[in-house]
């Protein structure tokens, strides 16, 4: 008897061509798998199709499309326990990067017709689905810049152009972080919390390595003085990135925890999974296991739960006191 999946596609999605690539995804998966394909459209999103396939039993729900897609598809069913299957077609692609999964159609077919699963964690910032991080700050000023129409034109390069122009306007805010066990003060310019983040989120990547299915949320603390530190921050952490090593300059910090509480004073916009979503105080608390993956295979990597917050501006940390 074959499987029943429901297909959110996004037609709009990326630079290549829709009717090609939902062929293409029809030809290698309707052999195996009744799908149920559903488009997104300028009035329904991806978040509704897949609240509308859960709530009417559906067993596997797949996403194509961009990261926004993928997503809001991720997010509509962190806790159900329902298998995602992810097919990118987006100009970043970093949702599949994140999760270790592949960035082609026909590989990313193959995967979900392997039927290998994974349950990683979720998060939930500010009552809202979050799959892979927040950021606050620079972050989230270089993606509000990034608009569709330079992410349609240039692709990642819109990134790079948006975060190079935010550079010149780099703001430094007051922080305060509150973790389960701790308070910590000190001056930034950025602050990341990633359940899950590919190499390109290089805000996010001050401890050797994310594990997304560890329980914990990752915060990292950029915090340099001055243009030209901002540059070789962000160069060391693509470094880092890219080596699976944590990062040693004074002007990066990094926390594992449970849960994060941050303020600042003056209030810094945020960005959710790279879209807007207001501005802080935000909280948000790990969900773990809350999101099961069709996936290639199941790699066991193993970091050690480091933290590294010395050497940051103005930094004060204090325990909670024992209830």
């Amino acid at each position: 008897m074959k499987r029943s999946a429901c297909l959110i596609f996004n037609p709009v999605a990326g630079q290549s061509n829709p009717e090609q690539d939902l062929e293409t995804i029809r030809a290698l998966l309707e052999p195996e798998i009744d799908l149920d394909i559903q488009l997104t459209t300028p009035e329904v999103d991806a978040d509704q199709l897949a609240q509308e396939a859960v709530e009417r039993g559906a067993s596997i729900i797949i996403a194509s499309g961009g990261d926004g897609t993928l997503s809001a598809t991720a997010n509509a069913l962190v806790g159900t326990n329902i298998p995602l299957g992810i097919i990118s077609r987006g100009t970043a692609n970093a949702f599949a990067s994140a999760m270790g999964l592949p960035d082609t159609v026909e590989a990313a077919c193959e995967t979900i017709l392997g039927g290998v699963t994974r349950v990683v964690d979720a998060a939930y910032c500010n009552g809202k689905p979050m799959v892979l991080l927040a950021g606050i700050g620079f972050e989230a000023e270089a993606v509000e810049k990034a608009d569709r129409q330079a992410k349609s034109r240039f692709g990642m390069v819109a990134y790079v152009l948006a975060g190079l122009q935010q550079l010149r306007a780099m703001q430094k805010f007051e922080v305060n972080i509150e973790t389960e066990e701790k308070t910590i003060s000190l001056t930034a310019s950025a602050i990341t919390i990633a359940n899950a983040a590919p190499p390109t989120s290089i805000l996010a990547q001050g401890p050797a390595g994310i594990i997304v299915d560890d329980g914990l949320l990752d915060l990292t603390v950029v915090a340099p003085t001055n243009m030209a530190g901002a540059i070789a921050a962000s160069y060391h952490l693509l470094q880092s990135a890219l080596n699976n090593t944590a990062v040693e300059r004074d002007d990066i910090g990094y926390i594992r925890a449970r849960s994060f509480t941050v303020t600042t004073d003056p209030p810094q916009k945020v960005v959710l999974d790279g879209e807007p979503i207001g501005t802080t105080p935000i909280e948000v608390e790990c969900v773990p296991g809350g999101l099961t993956l069709l996936v290639p295979q199941i790699e066991e990597a193993e970091f050690p739960a480091t933290e590294k917050l010395e050497g940051l501006p103005n930094l004060t940390i204090e325990p909670k006191p024992e209830n």
